[in-house]
């Protein structure tokens, strides 16, 4: 049987009285990309921080490919490759030189990857960190980190700052590595991102895994949308089970229904229905239906891209 990339057994984590992470059983497989989303404060950081052998945990264990991440954080660590959200680096370094200082830190670099990814995200070797933007300096931590060809990349919100263009020719980098059987744990906001990329997703809500799943499977717990236009009047749907959230406009109807759609069609099509629209909910209403309210920022980073 494969070795998972990363596996985490009943992992906690506790500051004084908070309760960042509670008993988290999570794995990452061989060429796997899963996605980690959550609001601010659910525990997504400390995870990160865990499985990078930097924080103790108050009780279970994280491993990659087999080793103890914190007890064999060396070997551990020449296996991974990590991209914070915002990377502290040495400002009066050049991006030539800050890229060999890292890869001669991890000890493994593939050049030629090394030149096209410098052409994929457009950067200028010769000029210093310090006049570099945000964007250019998250650009200069996504290569650093996608050069080595790791077996397995952690990615903290790798697209901030990024603009459009970079976002795309981040996850075509992405894709790439997954095919070429890397796995890839990936922390994200933006919920596009997690959707185009991530084969499961997990979301975590106050230091709990309270879903994890692919698409699909997370796409079976919630309803689905149907909008159906009627030639004269709209029928009563207070006795059809399933639906809800039934919204009137004029002859247009809106609705959710869960479970079973037959007994819904079956009603609409004795009514005189001569439009009708479904659609599987996105990841965005998804996570909305999980969280409502509590996930206004991380909705509102998703539409924003």
């Amino acid at each position: 049987m494969t070795t998972p990339a990363l596996e985490t057994f009943s992992l906690s984590k506790n500051f004084t009285t908070t309760r960042a992470l509670i008993e988290l059983n999570l794995r990452v497989d061989e060429g796997e990309v899963v996605g980690c989303l959550g609001p601010n404060g659910a525990g997504k950081t400390t995870l990160i921080r865990l499985l990078l052998g930097l924080l103790i945990p108050t009780r279970g264990r994280a491993e990659i490919f087999g080793l103890d991440s914190r007890r064999h954080a060396v070997d551990a660590h020449r296996r991974l490759a990590y991209v914070p959200g915002e990377a502290n680096l040495w400002p009066s370094l050049s991006v030539a030189e800050t890229l060999r200082l890292l890869g001669d830190v991890h000890g493994h670099v593939d050049r030629s990857y090394q030149r096209e990814l410098v052409d994929r995200f457009e950067l200028d070797m010769s000029k210093k960190v310090r006049a570099l933007s945000k964007g250019n300096r998250q650009k200069l931590i996504l290569v650093a980190a996608l050069m080595t060809r790791a077996d397995l990349l952690i990615l903290d919100e790798p697209t901030n700052g990024l603009d459009p263009l970079m976002e795309r020719a981040f996850r075509q980098c992405a894709l790439e590595a997954k095919l070429r059987g890397q796995s890839v744990l990936l922390s994200s906001h933006i919920l596009s991102e997690v959707e185009a990329l991530c084969d499961r997703i997990g979301i975590l809500r106050s230091g709990e895994l309270v879903e994890m799943g692919t698409m699909a499977d997370m796409r079976k717990l919630s309803a689905l949308t149907v909008e159906a236009t009627f030639d004269q009047s709209v029928p009563d749907l207070t006795r059809v089970p399933g639906v809800s959230m039934v919204d009137v406009q004029g002859l247009t109807l809106r609705c959710q229904v869960q479970g079973p759609i037959e007994p819904l069609l079956s009603v609409l099509a004795n009514s005189g229905v001569h439009e009708l629209l479904s659609r599987e909910p996105s990841l965005e209403e998804l996570f909305l239906s999980r969280y409502g309210s509590s996930a206004t920022e991380i909705a509102d980073d998703g539409l924003a891209h």
